[in-house]
Formats: structure tokens, sequence, C-alpha cells
């Protein structure tokens, strides 16, 4: 094998590969790559038989080969190397791999050790690079991160025709983003639970490119996921996953069709106010909201800690409540709404007949806000607005 490639093209698919590696491959060959030349140009991929990804480059191949490198060892070369072409060959059991006056000689491992990459399953559809990676970006902060409990380590995608349903959850939260995408087939049903960190991993890929399609393989017609794989193409980077085997909770009976009162607000000031008053809150323990009908008082913290305080202008519709969230939670979901204004929609406990006002105890739902004044019916509830995303997010009890 001999060929001449690209710094810069060659540096990032080496280390676009190399991410997908296991830290720890239970096996050595599983954290290498694969460096395929032919006439077509480079290939680069790597594969631990839950994940692959594989990059194809332009390169001059002189003689066509294959070999097997250490993936996060050539990442961490071909960073470094000058801004000059590349020269990679063969040298017996050895790669060389030259650069200016930069030598690096790496050994290979057999070929034939390595496990075959897996075929991509048939195109169910497509969606335009940025908005597929807002999307993703938007709903894998709510995915869980303990392997002990899969089911919530996935993002859940429901495919029914033209549009496309994301959705994932920590049990404290919970995020949905609905968009429209072009199917391979017009009549395209079914879903699966595609691992969170996957998925954004080809999601910040393709926000990067930011051009053309990303398509999606889960399969064709009603037979979506039944092959248990997923494959993402997005121009010339590849990529496939193991679907989760899992039942994902039942989300949608969660968002309540009504609120009881409705307080909309400038996310940037907000953000900033949080930030603040989070910062005595003992590891990020809670800060409590008191909405009443033309502010919200933040208040973070305790006599011992410190406390914090800080009132922003709100417009409130219904009776004021008093809520607490973990900071970090909130933070996430304002960040993932992105909108210049949120709408908070709250489900206020039921009166006691003591005329005291309690903390909310049921969640709150976060969308962007719509512009328009809400208006109650004749039971003074205000219809939940309809958006493209919603947040979903658990309050802290607060004591009393």
């Amino acid at each position: 094998m001999k060929f001449r490639v690209v710094r810069d093209e060659f540096a990032d698919a080496v280390a676009w590969v190399a991410r997908s590696l296991p830290s720890r491959p239970p096996v050595p060959v599983l954290g290498c790559v694969v460096l395929t030349a032919d006439d077509l140009g480079l290939k680069v991929a790597g594969f631990d038989y839950e994940v692959s990804a594989t990059q194809s480059i332009s390169a001059e191949v002189a003689e066509s080969g294959k070999a097997l490198v250490s993936g996060r060892l050539l990442a961490d070369i071909t960073k470094s190397l000058p801004h000059k072409p590349v020269d990679v060959t063969i040298d017996g059991a050895r790669v060389a791999i030259s650069c200016g006056s930069a030598k690096f000689s790496l050994p290979t491992m057999p070929v034939e050790d390595y496990p075959e990459l897996p075929e991509i399953p048939e195109n169910t559809g497509s969606v335009p690079a940025d908005l597929f990676s807002q999307a993703v970006s938007q709903v894998a902060i709510a995915a869980g991160k303990d392997d002990t409990l899969p089911m919530l380590t996935g993002v859940r995608v429901e495919i029914e025709g033209d549009k496309v349903v994301l959705a994932a959850t920590d049990r404290f939260r919970l995020a949905v983003r609905e968009l429209q995408w072009l199917p391979a087939e017009a009549g395209a049903s079914g879903a699966a639970l595609v691992p969170a960190k996957t998925l954004s991993e080809a999601a910040k890929s393709a926000g990067a490119d930011s051009t053309g399609n990303v398509d999606l393989a889960f399969g064709s017609g009603h037979a979506i996921g039944s092959e248990g794989m997923l494959g993402i193409t997005n121009n010339a980077k590849k990529t496939t996953t193991r679907l989760l085997d899992a039942e994902f909770p039942k989300f949608r009976q969660l968002f309540p069709p009504n609120h009881t009162s409705i307080a909309t607000i400038e996310s940037a000031p907000l953000i900033e106010s949080i930030k603040r008053v989070s910062l005595v809150a003992e590891r990020g323990a809670q800060v409590r909201m008191d909405f009443t009908s033309d502010s919200v008082l933040l208040t973070a913290g305790g006599d011992e800690a410190g406390k914090a305080e800080e009132e922003l202008p709100v417009n409130f519709y219904g009776e004021p409540i008093i809520i607490a969230f973990n900071p970090h939670y909130l933070l996430d979901g304002l960040a993932a709404i992105g909108a210049d204004t949120v709408e908070f929609g709250f489900t206020n406990p039921e009166p006691d007949g003591s005329g005291v006002r309690r903390a909310a105890i049921r969640p709150a739902v976060l969308r962007p806000s719509s512009g328009e004044e809400p208006s109650a019916d004749e039971s003074g509830a205000y219809s939940a607005t309809q958006s493209e995303f919603s947040y979903l997010l658990m309050p802290v009890r607060l004591p009393g």
C-alpha cells in the first residue's frame, strides 16, 4: 500500500473515526482503524461490533492495499503533522508516515483479525444536515447516562410518513422534537430506540458540515428497525449503530392538554440570572422561582452556604405559583429551546381551602413562546401551546 493525501483531510477523517472507538477495547484490534487504499481513494474505518464509522477521502494511490493501525495513536500523530502532503506506505509489518521532515513508523496488526464492517440497511429517508443536527442536540441532552437503564440512554425515533418525532428522557426531564423529512417511501412507519451518544456524535458531525442531507437507514416500509441497525450517511461519512432492544416509556401522556397558569419571559436575562443565583446552591441543589402577576423572584442557597435572589419581569397568566428546579436541567432546557422568549406551562396544585399558596409538585412544560397572549376557557384553564419542541421538567420538592 502506498498513497499520498492532504494533511487536513487525513487528520479530520482519522479523528472522526477514532472518536467512535472504545476507550478500553476488549481486544486490541477493536482499538484500531482500517486504512484501505484503492482506485476510489482512501477509506478510513473503525468498528467495535456496536458502532462503525467510515469516511472516504481523495488520495493519490500508487499501490492499493489495506492496513490496521492504532486509531487513537494515528489520530494524535496526524493532527500534529505539519501542513504538507502526507505519504503513507507499508514497510513490512509497519506503516511509514512521512510529512515534510516528520517521519513516523507504526506497527500494524493482522487485517484478517478485524471484524467485517456491517452493511447499511435500506434507506428510510433524509433530512437536511443542519435540521438533523439541531433536532438531535435538542433532545439528546435529556437522555440518561446510566447504562443499567438502557431504555433511558437512547433517543426514541418515531416515523410516520413525512413526520419524525424524537424523544429522550432520564426520568427527571423529557425532551420531544417533531420535524418534517423526506421519506424514501410515502407509507414509511415505525419506531426505533437509537443510542443517544452515537446519534449525538453523528449530529455534531452533520452540524459541522451543515451541507446536503443526512440519510437515515432503518430499513424500508413497515420493516423499520427490524434489522436492529441504523445507518447514518452524511456526505462521505457513514455510521452504523445497533439499536437498543428496550421499551421506551409512553411519553405523550405526560404532557397535559391544559395549564392552570402560563408565564412568558425573555430567555437571555433568565439564563444569566439562573447562573448567578445558583452559585450559592450547594451542589446545584435547586433554584426556587416565585411567580406573581408581573415578576418572578429567583432564590437559591440558605443562611449557612450563602443566599442569592434576583427579580425579573414576566408576563404571567393564571394563579401565582412557587416552583423549584435543578438549575442545570433548567439551563439545559432553555439552551435547547434557543428562543428569545420562553413559555412555562404550569399545573398548580388543587387548592386545599387554607388560602396558602403551595409549591408546585407537577412537571412544568417549557416551549418557545408563540408571541400570542394566552386565553383561558370557562374553567380558567389555558390550552397547551403547540410547538415543534417541548421540554418537560420535574420540579424539586420544597420543604413544607
